[in-house]
Order: C-alpha cells, then structure tokens, then sequence
C-alpha cells in the first residue's frame, strides 16, 4: 500500500493552541475532524492515521517544538519507509497575507525555522504548503507576532483556507504534488504586481 507522511508545523501544549505558528497543526486537526479519526502521543509527535482510495496516510503533529521538526519527520520517513516524495509539511507564512497559501514542490525555507531544520536532516526536496498568517508586526516583533494567537476575524478569513488545505491534502495523495500545484495555486488570493 502507498503510504504519504502529512506533517503539519507547529509547538506542543496548550499555550501555543490556536496561535499563527500553530496553521499546520490546525490543518491536521480539520483534516482528522472530517476524516474521524484521533492522534495518539507516539514517539517524536503526535500521530493519526487514515486511508483514501487504498493510500495510508499518516498525519503528523511533531512534538519537538518548531526548531527541531526534522528530528519528527526523519523519524517518521524511516519508520513507515516512506519515500520523500510522498512528503507534504504544511507551515504557517509571514510572506504570504493571512489566508492565502502557496503548494511547492521543493525549495528555500523561506526564513522558517521548521523548514528549516527539516532542510537540514533530509534536504529540501520534498512538497510544502505555506499557509499565509499575514505580516501586521512592527519590525523586531514577528516572535511575538507567530506566537499570537489568532482573533474571531482571523479565523473567519482563515478558515476557507484551512478547508481548502484539506482538499490539497487528499488531491496531492490522490494526484500526486504537480496536478495539485496546477489546480489549487491558481486559488490563492495573492495579486499579482
């Protein structure tokens, strides 16, 4: 059976629920939501796991916090032997306006530590859907930005993203990352210059 590994970014505890750094974790949430399924506390994260069209996907909430996720992904990518390309890590965005997103199928971390550190373990080829938190922060602040929480407003604008990250969830096991790409980025509300 194929098997993806979907890691969606963020920091463990309460404290950190429902804030900008935490996207990835919500879209997992919503994505096990609908699929009915729970995460269990399993080694290096928090782990659920489903099928779609006789594909096994697993969900994966690391428990490193942000700084150390390659440490959860590589563990996970041995684990379950999955192959890189069957590799999608949803991340929160300052570059992007709150709502909007972007599905790659590799490239920079773009200033984001999770990336980042996942880079550093397994390197960067592997797909990656940044979710837009916006960037309304005075300069020096964007720790304290991230680490908010999101307001009523927020959510009401970041929800249809959230939504539409769980369909690019089952299109990319389903698709694979490049008729994901060319079906979905099209929708995000990023203006052209």
């Amino acid at each position: 059976m194929d098997k993806y590994l979907i890691c969606g970014l963020g920091n463990p505890g309460d404290e950190y629920a429902g804030t900008r750094h935490n996207t990835g974790f919500m879209v997992l949430d919503a994505f096990a939501k609908a699929s009915n399924i729970c995460f269990e506390d399993k080694r290096y994260g928090f782990v659920a796991e489903t099928s779609l069209k006789g594909r096994k996907i697993i969900l994966l909430k690391p428990s490193t916090f942000m700084n150390l996720s390659g440490n959860a992904v590589r563990y996970w990518l041995n684990q379950e032997k999955i192959d890189q390309s069957r590799l999608l890590v949803i991340s929160d965005d300052v570059a992007l306006p709150l709502g909007d997103f972007r599905l790659k199928a590799n490239g920079s971390n773009g200033g984001h530590n999770g990336l980042g550190h996942i880079i550093q373990l397994i390197g960067d080829n592997y797909a990656r859907l940044r979710v837009g938190v916006g960037n309304d922060f005075p300069r020096g602040g964007q720790v304290d930005w991230v680490l908010g929480h999101y307001s009523e407003d927020d959510m009401k604008v970041l929800q249809p993203t959230i939504d539409t990250a769980v369909e690019i969830i089952k299109s990319f096991v389903l698709q694979g990352i490049d008729p994901t790409m060319n079906q979905f980025n099209k929708l995000g509300k990023r203006k052209k210059e």
